[in-house]
């Protein structure tokens, strides 16, 4: 009897062991970062690579884990249950019962639970091949279990095959950025950036261009000393050429395609040099390319300057690589980029702004949240809400702000003021 009870202990003590390898190994598998491990697998890391092989079956991953847990806690629990019974009688049920719930809670799902979600990289990769080989042997058994399960589940009205979408995946992501909060000033830039990098898809080349207003251009029809001045007095290294009217675009000068065609006259611009010679052919997108679209194929046709074009063929504005780049970075500025005051906050809380100034500049700045669907500028965005061309003075309200008419030119807003409501000190 003493050797038949020591050996039923022995084999209850096992399979306690056996339930908390099958517990921390669930915990371990499921908590792993798959990033972390795909970094890990790209090293060479044979257990990271056996681990995201797991993960990527996880239903019969599970399903084994499972299965193997809860067979040797059963297993445990009826051996713990006839033993005490030969000792105790009818009341050795009661004290199997507890006896084996503190033992399995504690032993077998708290504890090796805790180690493994406090080390779930290095565990994971530890039990990775003996649970690989599990799911091997239970494979038969769980896609069994796993058909029941899915057959329950449809007559219930619930589908088991839908996954994370590519929204999901992408909220997830946002997710996990807005997670990491600390970290000061460096940290909150890199958020930045990778919010912007995920609105890519999102933010049309109409949001980001320079205006047609604002973009030099030249006539190509004019004196070769005219256009040269022009050239001398711009910023910018890559103009639009035009003839007659600047809706048709005839093509694109770089200054270096200038100062090499002037070099090779011995220095001195020569009457009779054709500037649209010497020009690329324009290239024209539509208005509505996305940034993430329009930055591909700035890198498959290796340019970095396109003219963006409305539904109608009218010529709109230009886009650079550049302006793409600085919606994920912020403003890059060089020696010879031109400053344009467009934003002044006032003394008492509220800001001047230029109409021609974007949403997206705004909610960036000042981590506002105005909407940039239906208009891409602060103007744009007041006329829609007024739905009508409001006069000098008037005043509306609409997102949380106060919009004040400061000047307007013919029938474009040039200036206004903006004031939160939240910080508004006067009525």
């Amino acid at each position: 009897m003493d050797t038949s009870l020591a050996l039923t202990v022995g084999v209850i003590f096992l399979l306690l062991l056996l339930s908390g390898f099958f517990s921390g190994s669930e915990t371990a598998l499921t908590a792993a970062s798959q990033a972390r491990l795909s970094q890990l697998a790209r090293k060479g890391g044979k257990g990271a690579a056996t681990v995201i092989a797991l993960k990527e079956r996880s239903d019969r991953m599970i399903g084994a884990i499972l299965i193997g847990n809860n067979v040797v806690n059963i297993f445990a629990s009826a051996l713990a249950t006839s033993a005490l019974i030969t000792l105790f009688g009818e009341s050795g049920v009661a004290y199997a019962t507890i006896g084996m719930t503190v033992v399995v809670v504690i032993f077998g799902e708290v504890l090796p639970k805790t180690f493994a979600i406090n080390r779930p990289d290095q565990t994971a990769i530890a039990v990775g091949p003996v649970i690989q080989a599990l799911v091997w042997v239970l494979t038969p058994i769980s896609v069994t279990v796993q058909a029941m399960v899915s057959g329950v589940l449809r007559l219930c009205g619930v589908s088991v095959n839908a996954g994370l979408g590519h929204d999901e995946r992408e909220e997830e992501l946002r997710g996990l950025i807005e997670m990491h909060a600390d970290g000061g000033e460096e940290v909150e830039h890199e958020r930045a950036m990778l919010r912007s990098i995920l609105d890519l898809a999102d933010v049309e080349v109409s949001e980001i261009m320079t205006h047609r207003r604002n973009v030099r251009m030249l006539d190509a029809g004019a004196p070769l000393a005219e256009l040269l001045e022009q050239v001398l007095d711009s910023p910018f290294t890559r103009l639009p050429l035009y003839k007659g009217e600047s809706d048709n675009i005839v093509g694109v000068l770089h200054v270096k395609a200038l100062l090499r065609a002037i070099r090779a006259h011995g220095g001195s611009a020569p009457e009779d040099l054709q500037i649209v010679e010497i020009a690329n052919d324009p290239w024209f997108i539509p208005d509505a390319t996305t940034l993430l679209d329009q930055m591909q194929a700035f890198r498959e046709r290796r340019e970095h300057f396109a003219l963006v074009v409305d539904e109608y063929g009218s010529f709109m504005g230009v886009v650079t690589l550049e302006d793409i780049l600085e919606e994920i970075v912020g403003d890059i500025l060089d020696e010879h980029d031109v400053a344009v005051a467009g934003v002044r906050v006032q003394a008492d809380g509220s800001i001047v702004v230029n109409g021609t100034v974007t949403i997206r500049d705004l909610n960036r700045e000042f981590g506002w949240d105005l909407p940039d669907e239906e208009a891409s500028t602060i103007a744009g965005l007041v006329l829609h809400e007024a739905r009508r061309i409001p006069e000098v003075g008037q005043e509306f309200m609409f997102h949380g702000f106060r919009f004040r008419i400061l000047r307007r030119q013919r029938n474009q807003i040039t200036l206004l003021r903006l004031t939160h409501l939240d910080n508004q000190s006067d009525a």
